[in-house]
């Protein structure tokens, strides 16, 4: 997918606090190695390398204009062009592997994240977080456009329904691994202002596998996306539109062997 770091960080605020929330309760004194899964345009390694100033933070994106942002961002980490399914880190582990808002993109769960804890060195960190909205208006409206127009056809295998599980999931695959492990959910209520905020929101994330399909429909389907989200998201009398937004969060410390194995 071709992303655009000028239409990610409209919100750049917003798309930021959570990666702030999920680094505020990872308990990890020192540091070495960090990586940030997922970098995008550097807003999440920022914070990773004024926690860990004397560490080596690598930022990893397979995004080559989300690089170019993170590399002239004056973040100083190496940014690196690669796949997060199947990214390793150079050396054989990693104190900390944090990902903000990635892993949502990557099928298979049950067998990426116990390989994601398996990167991280014992006593290490894997911190996670990723949208739970996909059954809010803003996910549920996209999919009926997808299916209600010309267009169909082009877009009906994008129209994802939940490419994130629940809490339960996710306690199940790591916590036979993790010597400790911190799951929540926090809902976030958005303020977005300007005309379409939604619709401005979804062009940097959601949308950007559809804009990528559209071509001469794009504005057709625009329309028809933005008229439903009106009546889903009005403005308030003050100009305001509420843009409410579930995000699920783990920090899983990986088990020691000897804690694996359950030796004395």
């Amino acid at each position: 997918m071709a992303w655009s770091p000028t239409t990610y960080l409209t919100y750049g605020d917003e798309r930021t606090r959570p990666a702030l929330d999920l680094l505020a309760r990872v308990q990890l004194e020192k540091a070495t190695r960090v990586a940030d899964l997922g970098c995008g345009p550097g807003n999440s390694t920022g914070p990773l390398v004024a926690r860990w100033p004397d560490a080596q933070v690598v930022g990893v994106d397979n995004d080559r204009a989300m690089l170019e942002k993170a590399r002239a961002s004056g973040v100083r980490a190496t940014f690196v062009e690669g796949d997060a399914a199947t990214w390793t880190p150079i050396s054989s582990t990693v104190d900390l592997l944090f990902s903000n808002a990635t892993l949502q993109w990557l099928p298979d769960h049950a067998t990426l994240f116990p390989r994601l804890l398996s990167l991280v060195r014992p006593g290490g960190v894997l911190a996670v977080q990723m949208p739970r909205n996909f059954d809010a208006p803003s996910h549920e409206l996209l999919r009926e456009t997808a299916r209600d127009g010309p267009w169909a056809k082009d877009v009906a295998d994008l129209a994802r329904s939940a490419p994130v599980h629940g809490p339960e999931v996710y306690t199940d695959l790591l916590e036979p691994l993790a010597a400790s492990l911190d799951i929540w959910e926090t809902t976030y209520i958005h303020r977005l202002t300007g005309p379409d905020p939604v619709l401005g929101w979804t062009k940097g994330t959601a949308l950007v596998p559809f804009l990528e399909r559209l071509g001469d429909r794009t504005q057709a389907f625009l329309s028809a996306y933005a008229a439903r989200l009106h009546a889903a998201y009005p403005a308030r009398p003050s100009g305001v539109t509420l843009f409410p937004f579930k995000r699920l969060f783990l920090v899983a410390v990986r088990k020691s062997p000897v804690q694996a194995t359950g030796e004395a």
